[in-house]
Order: C-alpha cells, then sequence, then structure tokens
C-alpha cells in the first residue's frame, strides 16, 4: 500500500513541476519582448520569482524524493527503462536550475537571450515530458 501512496505523491509532483517548467519559460517570453523597462517588466519579475520558488523548486524536490523512494520500494535499479528515465531526468533537473539562473538574470535585468529562444526553451520540458512518459508506461527495455 505504501508503493501506491509515493506513487499518487510522485505523479502529483510531477505535473505541478511540469505544469511550472512549461508556464516559466513563457513567462520569460513576455519578459523578453516587454523589455527590462516596462512597466510590466517588474509584474513579471514578481511572477517568475513566486513560481520558481512557490511551484517549481519544491515540486521538483518532491519528484526526486518520491521518485527515489519509488525506486527503491519497487526494487528497479536493475530496469533499463528505468536509467533511460533517470537520464532524460537528469537533463529536465539540468533545465530547471538553467531556468533558476535565467530567473536571477531576468530579475537583475541582465537577461541576454530573445523571445524566439525562449519559445524554443518552452518545447524542451515538453520533449523530455513525451520520452519520460514513454519509457514508465511503455517499458521498452
Amino acid at each position: 500500500m505504501l508503493y501506491l501512496w509515493l506513487k499518487a505523491l510522485h505523479v502529483m509532483a510531477v505535473i505541478a513541476w511540469m505544469a511550472g517548467m512549461l508556464y516559466l519559460p513563457r513567462l520569460f517570453v513576455y519578459h523578453a519582448e516587454a523589455g527590462a523597462n516596462a512597466p510590466i517588466a517588474a509584474t513579471f519579475k514578481v511572477m517568475e520569482r513566486r513560481l520558481y520558488r512557490g511551484i517549481i523548486m519544491p515540486a521538483m524536490i518532491a519528484t526526486w524524493v518520491f521518485g527515489l523512494w519509488l525506486v527503491w520500494e519497487g526494487d528497479w535499479l536493475k530496469a533499463g527503462w528505468l536509467h533511460g528515465k533517470l537520464a532524460l531526468v537528469l537533463l529536465l533537473t539540468g533545465i530547471h536550475g538553467f531556468l533558476g539562473a535565467s530567473l536571477r538574470r531576468f530579475a537583475e535585468d541582465r537577461n541576454s537571450r530573445s523571445p524566439r529562444f525562449w519559445r524554443v526553451m518552452n518545447e524542451a520540458p515538453a520533449l523530455l515530458l513525451v520520452g519520460i512518459v514513454i519509457l514508465v508506461v511503455v517499458k521498452p527495455f
């Protein structure tokens, strides 16, 4: 029964993490389009900071904690699909870190990336999510 509760908590954390990872780059698009001196820039800074600190960061931590606990409880360490999933989750975590560093640059009015760059970055978490879900559900190896 513990395993099912852990899985439920893991899925909820993943949903929250992904929601934030898909929304933050979109906020960066709007922020970059507006520019650092626009009156709306201060509002974007607040929204970005609250999203990252209040949702994305706690959800990422919960995803990792419950996910690793599931690996332990389910004895999945030898499963090939899990190794692929972990590689993709590590990439997603790297993007998470990149977005955190970018958040600081936006907060300091030092963003050097174009709105187009942020539109492309907005797709990266979604592509990783597709791969992760396929590996978890289909377990192709």
